[in-house]
This record gives structure tokens, sequence and C-alpha cells, in this order.
């Protein structure tokens, strides 16, 4: 027995060792467990390290344990592949202003996101009216937060979903054409 417990640890070595641990997979399950059930008006809010946990009922936060362009990827990556949904795209307007010698690798986070973000229209509010939404949708509809690594400020990517087979054009004539008819 004595023999042939180096033999099994020996062979057992290598699985150990390329197993993803299962709290850094966590928030990807979450993620694509929640992404049927989630449409627009619900939020997916991918954050650096000091976002507060908000205790309106509908917001739900997870700790990813990762960084911020690896779970923005992610997350746009899940919602891409989805049928129903597609992100509007929120930061915080503070964030070209962070200078480096005030918080390290804020112009290379710039750079990366940035291109990362290429392709997406990113509306920028200040970090205060954009928690102001979240709060108040956080009261009737469901966001999940993705908390990361991330330890430069105002970093934070918020993506409010959208039905991806309904565009904001169909919306605006849809409404015209019921204003024009009388309804409301």
């Amino acid at each position: 027995m004595k023999r042939l417990l180096p033999l099994v640890l020996f062979l057992a070595a290598p699985l150990l060792h390329s197993a993803e641990p299962a709290e850094s997979s966590a928030w990807k399950a979450k993620v694509a467990e929640t992404m049927p059930l989630l449409g627009h008006r619900n939020w997916i809010l991918i954050v650096d390290s000091a976002y507060p946990l908000q205790t309106s009922p509908g917001i739900e936060t997870i700790e990813t344990n990762a960084g911020q362009e690896e779970v923005v990827e992610s997350v746009l990556d899940a919602i891409n592949h989805s049928i129903h949904v597609r992100p509007d795209i929120f930061m915080d307007a503070e964030l070209p202003f962070v200078p480096d010698q005030d918080a390290a690798g804020a112009s290379a986070y710039r750079a990366r996101i940035g291109d990362l973000l290429r392709g997406y229209k990113v509306d920028s509010l200040p970090h205060e009216k954009i928690i102001a939404r979240i709060d108040e949708a956080g009261k009737t509809f469901h966001i999940l937060v993705l908390k990361t690594n991330t330890t430069i400020p105002y970093t934070s990517v918020f993506i409010q979903l959208n039905c991806k087979y309904w565009s904001d054009a169909a919306e605006a004539r849809l409404r015209a054409k019921m204003n024009a008819a009388g309804n409301r």
C-alpha cells in the first residue's frame, strides 16, 4: 500500500493541476444560467473591486476573482450569442480624467477597454447618475453585478440589456403610429 500511494499521487497530479478551481468559473456559470432569464431593462454590471454592495432587492452581486477585461469579454460574448438581448453600454464619465499618478494603470486600462468595446456604442454618464439608475432599476428588475479584482477607480462597465429582435427605431415608429392614432 505504501508503494501504491506515490503512484496514485503521481498519476492524479496532472488532473488536479489542470482542473480550474470551482470558484473561478462560478461567475461564468451564473452568467450562462441567468442569460436566458434576462431581458430588456435588466442590467449586467462588471465593476471594480471597490464597487459598493447595493441593497435594492433585485441586485445580485457575485465576486469573480477575475480581471475586468476578462469578465467584460465573457459577458459580451454571452450577450452576443443570445437570441433575445443586445447590450446598451454605459461607462463612468470620470474615467478619461483619472491620471496614472493617482491610479497606476489607468491609461493602459482605457486603451485595453477601448479596444475591447470597439464597435459598440458606449455612453458616458457621471458615476452617481449611473448608480441612481441601477438603484431605481433594481427595485423592479434583476441586476447582476460581477465584481472584479480591478483596482482602478471608475472602470466599471454597466450593460443595460435591450431587445435584440426589436430595434430602437422600430419602437419609435410604433410609438409614432400609436400617438397618431390617439393611443398612448
